[in-house]
């Protein structure tokens, strides 16, 4: 059984957490409307994906 979350759903830092550590940043900042975006780190490429379920995959 899969529990959907609301699409207000926010990531909000736990109290043991200070908020300085973290970076939020919204899908749709990265996707800018398209379903897959290629990521480089180290030299190496990366695919983010969201499915259409709506989850997010990432590939090397």
């Amino acid at each position: 059984m899969m529990v959907e979350k609301p699409d207000n759903f926010k990531h909000v830092p736990l109290p043991s957490e200070p908020a300085a550590q973290h970076r939020i940043v919204e899908s749709a900042d990265l996707f800018r409307g398209t379903n897959e975006i290629m990521i480089r780190h180290e030299g190496v490429t990366y695919r983010l994906k969201i499915t259409r379920q709506g989850k997010l995959i990432l590939n090397k």
